[in-house]
Order: C-alpha cells, then sequence, then structure tokens
C-alpha cells in the first residue's frame, strides 16, 4: 500500500526572520543572527528557535516547535479533512443544517418527543 502525499508545508508558506539572541553563549550568541523567528500565516503560529548557537540548529527547532503547536495540529486537521472528504468545513457545516437532516425535539409531560416532519404529496 502507497502513502500519498495530502498536502506539504514548506518555506514558502512560512515568514522566516534572524535575529541576535541574548543571555548565555557569549560573543557568538550575541553578535550574530542565529535565532529564528517562524511564522505560519495559515494557521496563525508564532515559534521561536534560540536554544542552540547555529542558525541551522535554531532553524529545525522552531519548526518542530510549529509542527508539536496544538494550534498548527488543528489546522493541519481541518485541511486533511477537506482533502479526503473534498469539502470545506463550511460546507460541511452547512449540509447537515439542511432541513433533512435536522431532527427537531420537543418535551411534553416529562417526554421527550421527536416532531414528525409534514411530508408534502
Amino acid at each position: 500500500m502507497s502513502k500519498e502525499l495530502l498536502f506539504s508545508v514548506t518555506k514558502k508558506d512560512l515568514i522566516i526572520n534572524f535575529f541576535s539572541g541574548s543571555g548565555a553563549g557569549g560573543q557568538h550568541r550575541n553578535r550574530h543572527k542565529n535565532c529564528v523567528r517562524m511564522f505560519h500565516e495559515d494557521s496563525g503560529v508564532r515559534t521561536t528557535g534560540q536554544s542552540h548557537k547555529e542558525k541551522n540548529t535554531n532553524l529545525r527547532e522552531a519548526f518542530k516547535n510549529l509542527t508539536t503547536h496544538p494550534k498548527f495540529k488543528i489546522w493541519m486537521n481541518i485541511k486533511i479533512s477537506e482533502k479526503i472528504k473534498g469539502k470545506t468545513i463550511e460546507k460541511e457545516v452547512e449540509e447537515w443544517m439542511d432541513k433533512e437532516n435536522l431532527k427537531i425535539e420537543f418535551r411534553e409531560k416529562d417526554k421527550w418527543i421527536l416532531e414528525k416532519k409534514n411530508e408534502e404529496k
């Protein structure tokens, strides 16, 4: 069984900025722009990577923080759902709200009664 790629997140989907770090790490960390800010516009998630002296390591850290962020996971699940079902969440909710799909119940004398639909002939 082959796996199909549903969607991908690439560098063009991200806004990446490099900045100088502060704190422990000495001159290299304070003088070089090796810390990373990453922003994914579609999900609205912002992350940073600044634990290491190396730019590439901080870039990997920021991307790992992005992929493990709860808001990004929600966005990812929505995208997967759209690809599998072929429709957006808004379209799916609209279908659920059609009159044929709704059940109307009301309470009468301590019992729940399902309202019967008037069938047109």
